[in-house]
């Protein structure tokens, strides 16, 4: 435990004076290749920060925020693109939030605020979050198949309420309108519903940017511009999958299985079947939501119960995270109590 705080101490300030450099000195250079090679010397070390750790957590955070995002935010920076390029300038404090939490900055407001249809507020994913990492002390007792299903509901509740502390701390720290991390991804009515408009779309709009435009702008050299999205959609999930296999490896630091890529691969080209019969029966025939809905969810959950979540289970990786969350719920517990005895004492 020690050792990971002299690790986290050591990755913070790696990152504070990378993003430093990145501000005060490759801002300075001409847009475009150039200032992509002045960046090289940050990426290099972001790519190493994960291994400093043997938590978990701590490790799966740094991979995502640092090694994954942050990169691929100031590689779109180079080219004067993307969150930390667009809007008005930024201060030194605003460019690192930016650059190193899973936020995305609301660009203006002509979308106002959504209510979910689905009362899921932060409390009650919290809630929920807590009750399935207390049903894992039973997973013995439950059937294989109904527990890739907690665990399914478990993810997504941990990224819901991960991405939502990011948010709250954005916006009362710096007082920055954010995005919500996601907009109810178990009502998609369809995959490229799922993965473009409602799920992860922090990192959706980065994979938009750094992977489907360039590689949709090059498709037009050599097919017709109707077709040019297809292969950029495979070509999107595919840099997924691999940055996800990345994820994993920096996680349980053995060789991948290749399992996650082929679930990103496999969904990119299912979402290229799904477009062309759009495209195919536009205007003529649609499934109904009640039908597609259950349909694209259940396509979900089964292709993760096949490919994603056996090699998590397999690499013991749900059991450290949840031992993890398990200690720090416990190290709160026991920080808090003499404080609430304390408390009582004095009324």
């Amino acid at each position: 435990m020690e050792g990971d705080i002299r690790s986290l101490i050591t990755v913070c300030l790696s990152v504070l004076a990378s993003l430093c450099y990145a501000y005060f000195i490759v801002s300075k250079i001409p847009k475009g290749k150039l200032r992509l090679l002045s960046l090289l010397p940050i990426f290099s070390i972001f790519v190493t920060l994960p291994f400093l750790f043997s938590s978990i957590l701590l490790s799966g955070f740094t991979a995502l925020f640092i090694s994954w995002l942050a990169t691929f935010k100031l590689a779109l920076f180079s080219f004067d693109l993307g969150p930390l390029a667009t809007g008005p300038p930024k201060s030194l404090p605003i460019f690192i939030v930016i650059a190193s939490l899973p936020i995305k900055i609301k660009q203006n407001q002509q979308h106002p605020y959504k209510p979910p249809k689905l009362p899921l507020n932060f409390a009650v994913k919290v809630l929920g979050s807590g009750v399935f990492i207390g049903l894992y002390d039973y997973k013995e007792l439950i059937h294989p198949n109904i527990f890739l299903g907690v665990l399914c509901c478990q993810v997504f509740l941990f990224i819901e309420v991960v991405f939502s502390l990011c948010n709250s701390l954005v916006k009362s720290m710096a007082g920055l309108e954010v995005e919500q991390p996601s907009d109810e991804p178990y009502l998609s009515t369809s995959l490229q519903d799922f993965w473009g408009r409602r799920w992860n779309l922090m990192v959706t709009n980065l994979l938009r940017q750094i992977v489907y435009k360039p590689m949709k702008s090059a498709a037009e050299k050599v097919v017709s511009r109707q077709l040019s999205p297809l292969p950029a959609v495979v070509a999107t999930f595919v840099v997924s999958g691999l940055v996800h296999e990345l994820l994993f490896y920096y996680v349980i630091r053995a060789s991948p299985s290749w399992e996650m890529t082929c679930f990103f691969v496999l969904h990119g080209l299912c979402l290229v079947v799904e477009v062309g019969l759009k495209s195919l029966f536009s205007g003529r025939w649609r499934l109904h939501w009640a039908v597609s809905a259950p349909l694209t969810m259940g396509f979900v959950v089964v292709t993760s119960f096949w490919l994603f979540f056996p090699p998590l289970v397999r690499a013991g990786v749900i059991d450290r995270v949840v031992g993890e969350i398990k200690f720090l719920f416990e190290l709160v517990r026991e920080k808090i109590s003499p404080f609430n005895a304390t408390m009582l004492k004095n009324l």
